[in-house]
């Protein structure tokens, strides 16, 4: 067993003295961005205008209330599939749970719980537009990792060195002292951090909006080959690239591309080993690092968010949606009579005063009451007051009906 409380002050003070700077230059990064007018730039930037436009499209259908309660799903399903990339399956049901404090008795599924409710927290702050706080993007980054692992049990802020054996606590929003290597990727030494951030922070701060929109994919990899943290790198990547999309194309917060990469995590992962390459001859840009590898990464990304963004289309699609609420509704044997009437019009309206409830169904206030309480009961509609109006939600436990292919179906 360890000791935990002489292990933490021990790795701390440990992974402080280790901090060593070999004096690497920021132009073994390089490039960061692939070159405007570069072979095949034509077909990046026709994504971006094809991203734009479909994510707008996406949006534009949806009442602000239903864009409000696809986001909270979007979380639950953003989360379970970045945590799935690293090996941590909590599937969105749990993940709800996890919200209302309802927690596993197995310490290790709560543990995963925990760790899935700190994700959709700081996804909700990123939603609430919380990197427009930061002027740097490396600020931004720090400050990603520090709301997400502070929130963390402590089993899961523990590093193991595979060679050594070794435990090292990670520090929330702390950049790691130590040397690390992912798959044959050696990162640059912990001491030349700081100065390859503020290139980090040179190259991708003030872009205009295409290459802004292009950036969430170069630095994506750009991070994830610094290695800044001891752990969560991944994560704090994705949660990057998804504030970067969530910001610059205003997307609600209602479509992901976690979904995407996770569904094709070998194409993904592949794409990014051959981004950690260097230059392949004359023609392969004027960097260290290969520039094709890294247009095809991006080429890769956005064809990945716009895949995303159709994917969604399809399934909130109006006259679709609306059926299959519809008919769950109508099926449901705890819902009184005509329940799917209610439901129809927070569709169509985005939010219904709860007043409205009894001319709509043609019944006294008592009978509306009681409509309404089932539907509330039910998780299906939400309320911030007894006197507020009615919104809808979108249930993880209902989503196998309401948003077919959106995560998979809780297995028990």
């Amino acid at each position: 067993m360890i000791d935990k409380k002489a292990a933490n002050k021990a790795a701390k003070i440990a992974d402080t003295k280790v901090a060593e700077d070999r004096g690497e230059s920021p132009f073994s990064m390089e490039p960061m961005l692939p070159s405007e007018g570069g072979p095949k730039y034509d077909e990046i930037t026709d994504l971006v205008v094809e991203l734009t436009s479909c994510s707008t499209d996406l949006r534009s259908k949806l009442p602000k209330g239903v864009v409000e309660a696809l986001a909270d799903l979007v979380r639950a399903m953003n989360c379970y599939y970045s945590n799935l990339i690293e090996g941590h399956d909590t599937h969105p049901i749990d993940i709800e749970r996890a919200m209302r404090s309802d927690y596993s008795n197995d310490p290790k599924k709560r543990d995963l719980q925990l760790e899935a409710r700190a994700h959709i927290e700081v996804q909700a702050w990123i939603d609430a537009g919380g990197l427009r706080e930061h002027v740097k993007l490396s600020s931004a980054v720090l400050d990603i990792h520090k709301r997400f692992c502070e929130k963390l049990p402590d089993d899961l802020l523990w590093v193991e060195n595979p060679e050594t054996g070794e435990k090292i606590k990670v520090i929330p929003g702390e950049l790691r002292h130590r040397d690390v290597k992912v798959g044959h990727h050696v990162a640059i030494s912990p001491g030349a951090l700081p100065r390859f951030l503020d290139r980090f922070d040179e190259a991708y701060d003030r872009l205009g909006k295409t290459r802004r929109i292009i950036s969430a994919a170069t630095s994506h990899h750009r991070l994830l080959w610094l290695h800044p943290f001891l752990d969560g790198n991944g994560r704090v990547a994705r949660l990057l690239s998804y504030g970067l999309l969530h910001d610059v194309l205003d997307t609600g917060g209602i479509w992901s591309i976690a979904r995407g990469l996770a569904r094709n995590e070998a194409d993904y992962k592949k794409h990014l080993a051959a981004c950690d390459s260097t230059r392949r001859g004359d023609m392969d840009g004027r960097g260290n690092l290969s520039e094709g590898a890294l247009r095809e990464f991006t080429k890769f990304f956005l064809q990945i968010c716009i895949d995303q963004v159709i994917f969604m289309r399809g399934l909130v699609e109006p006259e679709k949606l609306r059926a299959r609420i519809l008919d769950w509704a109508e099926k449901e044997p705890d819902l009184p009579p005509r329940s799917s009437v209610v439901l129809e019009a927070v569709l169509f309206r985005g939010e219904l005063p709860r007043s409205d409830v009894a001319a709509l169904l043609q019944v006294a206030d008592r009978s509306a009451r009681r409509v309404t309480s089932a539907l509330l009961d039910k998780g299906v509609l939400t309320s911030a007051s007894p006197k507020a109006n009615l919104k809808l939600t979108f249930p993880a436990a209902l989503a196998h009906e309401w948003m077919p292919g959106l995560f998979p179906e809780k297995k028990d």
